[in-house]
């Protein structure tokens, strides 16, 4: 009966969704451009794409070429500008379907090929390519985005990330910046981090940025808890950190100082559930470490979201745990973000075998989450980070013409990132899919010609309504959960902007898991770092996270530049911090920890 009641509810919404449309389509489209924006916001028709399918050529970068220019620069041979001025290290690269896989080839004439895999699944590959929306705007000459061909060309940002000290208190791989074993420090002092934080806030499109401070361990700069401070103070949406969570363990107030400083977000390392399935990150006791971390934070109101670097053959068996473990404790854990293996960093000298056996793909983590947690499918589940954007459109109009900021927008390459959305009850522990009750993909299609219509609020909303209820998919609705209430969450959930929410959180909450693939120099492809969403605010201006940290090597570059001491210097003046390494095991204060081991999903519809 319940079914036959929504599939009826669903026709009377296609009915009267045709009749609006019909309506709106009789008068022409409004051009919006709120005060944030530097042009109008675009129509769909208006965006550009990269090229995408396969077979396809892209620019990319040869790691012999790319390692030997690094050293010319670093050891004063060459000039730092011949990254900017020229091409070093750039070659072409081929994108082709071969033995059910999809392949990155290239070749250098010094160095020979070089071959990576990019999807195991190549009708996944080429679904996310098929949904990505479109660029965003073209971004303005601004005097922070001048790197050569490893600019940032398109989008907004997403996520500004800082990085104010290369100090680490662990010593484990994988590690994007080899911290700890450089031979110096890179700290950045407080006139440095204003600096950042204004330069990033003063630029159009003005951006509703989150800042994550990162590292290292960010949690070890004396700066940590002031620029938390002056980041909300200046009108940051979003403050985070990307933290290993050992201070937060072993500090209580510190905790709840970040909390009372503005802390939004605590982006926690979380490799396995279990210190067993922690071992390679050489500390004894690293998951009761997570436990009192998530346990402090939460107590002092700070969300956390769960990071986990997947390597095949090392912890790819923990996806399955790792979600249900992130259910069990849905009041305390608001996302799970996978980070498939980037050979970077401390692993870029890495070899072909042990590279080729440890590498994971997007597609794998797809395939990983319906094996081993019974959750999603991959073809109708997951979506490119991307393909979220018409939601942020949407947002932003709805904030109207004097919005001081543009909404937070995941514009990256469909290649970066891939995620799904959950509902998880609170207290059954009951999952569902979102696009196991919602038409997604229709739905994102409406929502783009809702956006390119730019009408007022009430018309706005009522056609975002009708499309949620035309594009119910009843048999995946569970007893508890209402179409009004999907309505109210969805609406909670992105900000309450059309009215229909009462509150920011119900029972059911909305439970966001990705996966972020970042490059290395292996499958290195220029396309994804021209439109990357998370850039690096450095001494040099904004990079691509992924030139950053891979590419032609601005972060060693940067830092050596820029460097605040030797090591020895740093330790001779201002003393050495604490290192886990070596198995050795963190102090911890007395405390009932959460339940560790491997927790149960509740409820009986996990698997849709």
């Amino acid at each position: 009966m319940r079914s036959l009641l929504y599939s009826g509810l669903r026709g009377g919404a296609e009915v009267l969704w045709r009749f609006v449309r019909a309506v709106d389509r009789r008068i022409p489209q409004n051009s919006f451009q709120p005060k944030w924006a530097p042009a109008p916001l675009l129509k769909q028709k208006e965006r550009s794409f990269p090229k995408l399918g396969f077979p396809r050529e892209t620019d990319s970068l040869c790691p012999g070429c790319v390692k030997e220019v690094r050293s010319q620069i670093l050891s004063g041979e060459a000039d730092w500008k011949v990254l900017v001025d020229g091409n070093p290290g750039e070659i072409k690269a081929m994108i082709v379907e071969e033995d059910g896989r999809i392949l990155m080839k290239k070749e250098c004439p010094r160095h020979g090929r070089f071959e990576d895999v990019m999807s195991t699944d190549p009708a996944f590959f080429k679904r996310l390519e098929s949904l990505y929306p479109g660029r965003d705007f073209v971004i303005p000459k601004d005097g922070l985005h001048n790197h050569g061909t490893s600019s940032i060309k398109y989008g907004r940002g997403a996520v500004l990330t800082i990085d104010l000290t290369n100090r680490c208190n662990m010593m484990c791989n994988p590690c994007f910046m080899d911290a700890n074993q450089v031979g110096y420090v890179h700290e950045l002092e407080w006139e440095d981090v204003k600096k950042l934080l204004d330069d990033a806030a003063s630029i159009k499109p003005r951006r509703q940025l989150s800042v994550q401070f990162s590292g290292g361990e960010p949690t070890l700069s004396s700066h940590f808890l002031p620029a938390i401070r002056y980041a909300r103070e200046i009108g940051y949406f979003s403050i985070q950190c990307a933290t290993n969570g050992i201070r937060f363990a072993q500090d209580e107030a510190f905790a709840k100082e970040a909390c009372e400083a503005g802390l939004r977000f605590a982006y926690l390392q979380f490799d396995g559930v279990g210190n067993e399935n922690n071992q390679h990150r050489k500390v004894g006791n690293l998951f009761d470490v997570k436990l009192k971390a998530i346990e402090n934070l939460h107590k002092h109101g700070v969300d956390v979201t769960l990071v986990t670097t997947i390597i095949n053959g090392v912890n790819h068996h923990q996806v399955g745990d790792i979600l249900r473990f992130a259910i069990e404790n849905i009041d305390k854990i608001n996302a799970l973000a996978f980070q498939p293996i980037s050979f970077t960093g401390r692993d870029e000298d890495i070899d072909d075998e042990t590279r080729t056996k440890q590498r994971y793909t997007l597609s794998h983590l797809a395939h990983d989450v319906k094996a081993q947690a019974s959750i999603g499918e991959p073809m109708r589940d997951w979506y490119p980070l991307s393909a979220s954007g018409p939601l942020s459109d949407l947002k932003d109009l709805l904030g109207g013409l004097e919005s001081e900021w543009g909404s937070f927008k995941c514009g990256c390459h469909p290649n970066c990132g891939i995620g799904t959305m959950l509902l998880v009850d609170e207290k059954t522990k009951e999952t569902v899919t979102v696009p196991s009750i919602l038409n997604v993909d229709r739905m994102l299609s409406d929502i783009r010609v809702i956006t390119d219509s730019a009408r007022k609020k009430t018309w706005t909303a009522l056609q975002t309504g009708l499309s949620v209820l035309r594009n119910l998919r009843p048999e995946g609705i569970p007893a508890s959960l209402s179409p009004w209430k999907v309505i109210q969450i969805m609406d909670g959930h992105t900000g309450g902007k059309l009215g229909f929410s009462e509150k920011k959180r119900y029972d059911w909450r909305v439970f966001f898991v990705g996966g972020m693939w970042f490059q290395d120099l292996f499958n290195y492809d220029f396309r994804r770092t021209e439109m990357c969403i998370i850039p690096y605010a450095t001494q040099m201006g904004e990079v691509s996270f992924c030139a950053y940290n891979t590419g032609v090597g601005w972060r060693k570059i940067i830092e050596e530049m820029f460097q605040t001491a030797t090591t020895a210097e740093w330790y001779k003046t201002r003393g050495r911090h604490e290192v886990f390494a070596r198995g050795r095991s963190v102090p911890l204060p007395d405390a009932a920890p959460l339940p560790p081991g491997r927790l149960p999903v509740y409820g009986g519809a996990a698997g849709k």
